[in-house]
């Protein structure tokens, strides 16, 4: 018997996908544990989680990042953590007739900092609190080097050691709410098809190693793309949908479903920079604009596979109306509403041997791969712990360190 779990996870109309991409299997798909997949190919008290030293104030621009870094070998023989898909090396179904290429995997919640190696590079205690995924050693001082050479991974094992970050969850009273799980799905047109072209003016390309990025409100503008990140609902009771705020989440998620937080990443790239100053502007959204059709903006001629990122809480006997982002209560500020400022991170450390093989496979095959599946009969192995529900739900907010300065 295999146990299932559906999950809302809408692609975004933001994002590189057309509405004729779009099918069921994306709005709601089945998501399985990895042993699974091998058997079937408010208080409103302050908790003084916003930085008291930069996040009110505008952080120093940094400045473009030309340089792709070289390779770096994992330091674990990439064959030693890659299996058999479904233990016979069974190939994943296409994905027609949707017309992109999928390659999924799940991760578990990680450690929870006042840092961001993006943001504010060597300067811990600095920002606001987030919830990492992925790379166990990611902090302030994190560079593609070092990410590709240590710490663990709670995305199936060390060969994505990409860290990718988020505010972490409050549940308005001195708690931290870690997510049960988290999904991630990458996705874009293969290479040679004829869309790639008609979206951007030079095409679809692979991701650049070492690429990093933040996506989502932006803290320092206020801004933020309202299609590429909302809140959801999913289990028993559950009114399913994609809510402005957590609050509006939160009225139609009871006691027993799951509350999602779900943001996509820009998908158009500018071909050059791995980090702009703001940390953004060197990617973006296609749009539909006037015409209806979507493209990249001039100045973002290449479309790169993009994710979409959804994190996943369980809703115990209290409820999830006082819940709030750390991002969503700041030093000198009001609080604004709840999940108002939901945004991401993501620093790319990709093993490039796999990354090459779900590129290749799953994208440019226009393959329907899950749980980590590459497309060519070899799937990553789960290391270490999996569960559906989290051993520790709450835990508490922790003492903010004191901050580097600048």
């Amino acid at each position: 018997m295999y146990r299932r779990l559906l999950l809302a996870l809408s692609l975004l109309a933001c994002t590189a996908s057309s509405p004729a991409q779009l099918r069921a299997d994306e709005a709601v798909y089945e998501l399985r544990a990895p042993g699974e997949a091998n058997a079937t190919a408010r208080d409103r008290a302050s908790h003084n989680v916003g930085s008291q030293h930069g996040d009110q104030t505008r952080p120093a621009l940094s400045t473009d990042v030309l340089a792709v870094p070289a390779s770096i070998p994992s330091t674990v023989r990439p064959s030693t953590l890659l299996v058999p898909t479904g233990g016979t090396g069974i190939i994943p179904p296409s994905s027609a007739p949707d017309n992109v290429g999928a390659f999924r995997f799940i991760c578990m919640p990680g450690q929870i900092s006042y840092d961001d190696p993006i943001v504010y590079p060597n300067q811990p205690g600095r920002s606001h609190l987030h919830q990492w995924y992925g790379n166990t050693a990611a902090n302030a001082a994190s560079t593609y080097a070092s990410l590709r050479t240590s710490g663990d991974s709670t995305c199936m094992n060390v060969l994505n050691r990409s860290a990718y970050w988020m505010p972490a969850m409050l549940d308005g009273k001195g708690h931290v709410v870690r997510p049960d799980y988290v999904t991630i799905y990458y996705k874009r047109f293969p290479a040679i098809s004829p869309e790639c072209r008609k979206i951007a003016a030079r095409g679809c390309t692979d991701l650049p190693r070492g690429l990093r990025m933040i996506f989502g409100y932006d803290m320092i503008t206020h801004q933020a793309n309202r299609n590429a990140a909302y809140f959801n609902c999913d289990g028993p009771g559950a009114t399913p949908g994609h809510y402005a705020t957590i609050t509006e989440a939160a009225k139609n998620c009871p006691a027993g479903a799951r509350l999602g937080a779900v943001i996509a990443a820009p998908n158009c790239w500018d071909g050059t920079r791995l980090d702009s100053p703001n940390h953004r502007d060197h990617l973006a959204f296609g749009s539909y604009g006037q015409t209806g059709v979507l493209r990249c903006p001039s100045t973002h001629p290449y479309v790169i596979p993009s994710f979409t990122l959804g994190a996943w809480y369980s809703v115990d006997e209290a409820r999830a109306d006082s819940w709030y982002l750390s991002s969503d209560e700041m030093p000198g500020m009001e609080r604004m509403p709840a999940g108002s400022t939901f945004h991401a991170d993501w620093f790319g450390a990709w093993d490039d041997q796999v990354m090459t093989a779900w590129t290749e496979n799953c994208i440019n095959k226009m393959l329907n791969c899950s749980t980590g599946e590459l497309g060519d009969g070899r799937q990553m192995k789960q290391v270490g712990e999996f569960a559906w529900k989290t051993p520790r739900r709450l835990v508490p907010i922790p003492p903010r360190p004191a901050a580097t300065a600048p």
